[in-house]
């Protein structure tokens, strides 16, 4: 879990007031989180959100150009070492909603939320100072172990409720981190490591 005495700065892009109001209240429950900006529309913004260096983008896919939705990285090229979270109330093509480290529904309680904030958060491991660039995060060790279970991608996301694009973070900074690129040689890792015992192995 990401460190909790940090306070992360989050951008809420959505143009209806009443769901953004209501998000930021259950967010500002929380000590860990600061609503720094609720922004109706992104395009007109951007250089004011790289200026608030959010830890996190919270937008609604759907104010997003349809030809630009699969582009996000491009759409905030400014913006950096950040997570982004799709907040969904309506269908979004799957494709899309891979670009994001995960999605918050609009029937999710404070406590869902504030738990998809943090895996977001875990994604970015790479990029920040979170966590010490050669140790594994408590994150990676349960996808790691995960992985060692013989798990793909998809079930690794379903079993953890983040995204598969954060699955596919995590999986490159466990490699980086390691020096280790097969799953073979990953699980070897693991056991030698008691992080699983070799009769879990399937």
């Amino acid at each position: 879990m990401s460190n909790n005495n940090k306070c992360y700065k989050i951008v809420i892009i959505e143009p209806s007031m009443i769901i953004s109001t209501g998000l930021r209240k259950l967010i500002e429950t929380r000590k860990e989180f600061e609503v720094v900006a609720v922004i109706a529309d992104c395009y007109h913004c951007l250089d004011r959100i790289s200026h608030l260096n959010p830890d996190i983008i919270i937008i609604n896919p759907s104010i997003i150009e349809l030809k630009k939705r699969q582009h996000l990285e491009e759409l905030f090229d400014g913006v950096k070492d950040t997570a982004f979270v799709a907040l969904v109330y309506q269908y979004i093509d799957p494709e899309v909603l891979k670009q994001y480290h995960t999605t918050i529904d609009i029937s999710d309680d404070g406590d869902k939320i504030a738990q998809k904030l943090f895996h977001s958060i875990d994604a970015l491991t790479t990029s920040g100072d979170l966590l010490d660039k050669n140790e594994l995060s408590e994150r990676e060790k349960e996808i790691l172990i995960s992985l060692a279970k013989g798990k793909i991608n998809k079930e690794i996301a379903d079993q953890h409720h983040i995204s598969v694009h954060t699955v596919i973070t995590h999986r490159k900074n466990i490699i980086r981190k390691t020096g280790i690129k097969s799953v073979s040689g990953l699980t070897v890792y693991a056991i030698l490591n008691n992080l699983i015992d070799i009769n879990e192995v399937e």
